[in-house]
């Protein structure tokens, strides 16, 4: 069972592994993506209820992307002297009434606050489970990352058609109202499974204990440099996966004539095969090695990109966005996985270096490529992203981390 016991001399003995701390764990990312599904229909109520521009909307989200890189850092620091089980934990439980303070902000000023939590707790969160999956790997000696973001994807897919269905159905505050008691319902349910790696601290405590901070992380850039390639790899695999969330549709409308039914037919076509290959993702990983997991997937990403961009027909078009499913699916939990790992790095801070390289791009890549489009056109991004994953490919190769 998870708990630290101790040997006959009254050593403590690290905890064991139980079948229950990975489905923990699983639920964990379901409940994170879950959350996240509903909070995508609710964007355009509240805009509509505060009577805002999308100026003013683009500074909010801005405010929950912020809340979100800096919780990623502090989580890692305190995950690295707490264990990841109390901090899923506690950011768990925080994260649940995030929405219901949104729809319950009278102005823009305590919205903008109400932004804020979501993003730090959504953050910490993210980090906390990523470490604690590292820790279950570890413990069962298989890979389960790449089907804990299926969880995760499962939970965006779920949670995004059920909050349109809410919304209309209860309104804006029933909404929140019932994805707090739904969400509430399974974060409770997951609370005395997590793997308690937090024991595990406290082994190690007993042989070698190092005091983490801020300081020690940028101490790393020296010793550590491959980490921060790591994340340059975690970098270039979120942005083409958030191009395709933030453009997609708008590319199939303006750029191939699509009515609206058929415009969110590529995003959901991406989202079902990375659903998909997520699920399948770790026997993959345990037969062919996470390097070599990570080159062919992004290989393959590259070539669905190239259909996508420089395809004419509608078919085609969606077709490349289903092969980027394929590709991009698995790239995302494997360098998180390899961050955790990473030699002479505590896993936390390992997640939260790459963690924070990669949600950089998701939170900078939306303006500059709205840029781009606006000068260039969408055709000419998606055919950029081939090149950009085959160099991600390239990079690869030299990243020891991902061979381990």
């Amino acid at each position: 069972m998870s708990v630290a016991s101790t040997t006959g001399d009254g050593a403590l003995r690290a905890p064991q592994y139980r079948s229950s701390s990975r489905w923990a764990v699983s639920a964990a990312f379901y409940a994170n993506g879950f959350v996240v599904g509903h909070w995508a229909p609710k964007i355009p109520v509240l805009a509509e209820r505060l009577a805002i521009s999308e100026s003013v909307l683009g500074a909010l989200v801005i405010m929950f992307g912020v809340g979100a890189l800096i919780a990623l850092l502090t989580g890692a620091v305190l995950t690295t002297r707490y264990g990841s089980d109390r901090i899923v934990r506690w950011t768990s439980f925080l994260l649940v009434p995030g929405l219901l303070l949104i729809s319950l902000s009278p102005n823009v000023a305590i919205t903008a606050f109400s932004m804020l939590w979501l993003g730090v707790f959504m953050g910490a969160m993210d980090g906390a489970m990523n470490a604690n999956a590292v820790s279950v790997e570890k413990a069962r000696g298989r890979a389960i990352m790449s089907s804990c973001h299926g969880f995760w994807s499962l939970g965006g897919l779920t949670g995004a058609p059920l909050g349109g269905w809410m919304l209309s159905r209860f309104g804006d505050m029933g909404h929140s109202i019932g994805v707090l008691v739904l969400t509430g319902i399974l974060v409770i349910g997951a609370q005395f499974f997590y793997f308690k790696d937090a024991k595990l601290l406290a082994v190690e405590e007993n042989t070698e204990k190092k005091a983490f901070s801020f300081g020690r992380i940028l101490a790393l850039l020296p010793r550590g440099f491959g980490i921060y390639l790591l994340g340059i790899c975690a970098f270039l695999s979120f942005v083409p996966e958030g191009s395709i969330l933030d453009w997609s549709a708008l590319y199939l409308a303006k750029d191939h004539g699509a009515p609206v039914a058929i415009a969110g037919y590529a995003f959901a076509a991406f989202s079902g095969t990375m659903a998909l290959m997520r699920f399948l993702g770790d026997g993959i990983r345990d037969r062919f090695g996470d390097g070599r997991t990570f080159l062919v997937s992004a290989l393959i990403a590259s070539i669905g990109f190239a259909f996508a961009g420089l395809s004419e027909g509608l078919p085609m078009v969606i077709v490349g966005f289903l092969i980027c499913g394929l590709g991009l699916a698995n790239m995302v939990p494997i360098v998180f996985s390899a961050g955790g790992r990473f030699p002479g790095i505590e896993p936390a801070i390992g997640i939260g270096i790459v963690t924070a390289f990669g949600y950089s791009g998701a939170l900078t890549a939306p303006a500059v490529l709205g840029f781009v489009a606006e000068h260039f056109g969408l055709a000419v991004i998606f055919a950029a992203f081939s090149v950009v994953l085959i160099a991600t490919a390239a990079l690869s190769l030299s990243l020891r981390s991902l061979r381990i």
